[in-house]
């Protein structure tokens, strides 16, 4: 696994711009080099705010939004439509204005999808539809994301992978149903650490004070239990994407400008 690079920005709304125009590079070199190009997407504030961004892009238009595949790091298991999962948001961010392939955009499943309220059967499925994904060699069961990004919580969580539960624990599974999450709603659906370390890149956004302790905390040797935003890494490259407040509670020495 890659160890982490940390790229601080002045504000969140500098940090979104340049994660947008950062993913647009991403994208681009994966479909000039394989044909297409895989990405996880996360929800909350700083993921929304850089699918809006990228929205707002002119450099957008380099992406051939046909030969895209599109994942989520989690999901709210809520109704289809519900404003607050993660695919509703970024439909209004982003996804609605762009022409994506239908088939290529992987929602996790609803709570009045097929599954009904079984949110194991849900997890389940999701993990099937990622393996039906994953090339051969790929023994972990889930394709080769490009990049992979989460935001970072105030409790160090990343996706639904909430401190000492469950899910965080989790080795062999690479999508989990999520009960008695810390934060609303309880239940949920999430990718693993496992799953998560499968990807070339792993990136993790982070802006507000509030955000600081956890920053530090999970650059500072914590445990992946206790601190589940440690334990993500990607196979080729770990990036921070920061805002100053973010970074306020971590020495100076820890953040050089990482190449690009």
């Amino acid at each position: 696994m890659s160890a982490p690079q940390l790229v601080v920005h002045r504000d969140k709304e500098l940090m979104a711009q340049a994660a947008a125009a950062r993913l647009i590079t991403r994208i681009v070199d994966a479909q000039a080099s394989t044909g297409s190009a895989s990405v996880v997407l996360t929800g909350g504030r700083n993921g929304n705010g850089v699918l809006a961004a990228l929205a707002a892009a002119p450099a957008r238009d380099a992406v051939d939004w046909g030969r895209l595949d599109l994942w989520w790091g989690d999901e709210r298991f809520l109704p289809e439509g519900d404003p607050e999962r993660n695919v509703t948001q970024a439909r209004e961010a982003l996804l609605d204005s762009v022409p994506l392939d239908p088939k290529r955009v992987h929602a996790m499943p609803a709570s009045d999808g097929p599954y009904g309220s079984d949110v194991e059967a849900a997890a389940e499925a999701y993990a099937e539809e990622l393996a039906r994904a994953a090339v051969p060699q790929n023994h972990g069961g889930v394709p080769t994301f490009d990049v992979l990004m989460l935001g970072v919580g105030p409790d160090t969580h990343v996706a639904s992978l909430f401190p000492e539960h469950p899910g965080v624990r989790e080795t062999e599974r690479m999508v989990v149903g999520v009960h008695g999450s810390p934060k609303p709603p309880p239940t949920r659906v999430s990718l693993t650490l496992p799953a998560i370390r499968a990807a070339r890149e792993v990136w993790l956004l982070a802006a507000g004070e509030d955000k600081a302790n956890a920053v530090a905390m999970a650059l500072s040797g914590a445990g992946e239990i206790q601190a589940p935003a440690a334990g993500a890494r990607g196979r080729a490259r770990t990036l921070w994407l920061l805002d100053t407040a973010a970074a306020s509670q971590l020495p100076r020495s820890l953040y050089p400008p990482a190449s690009a």
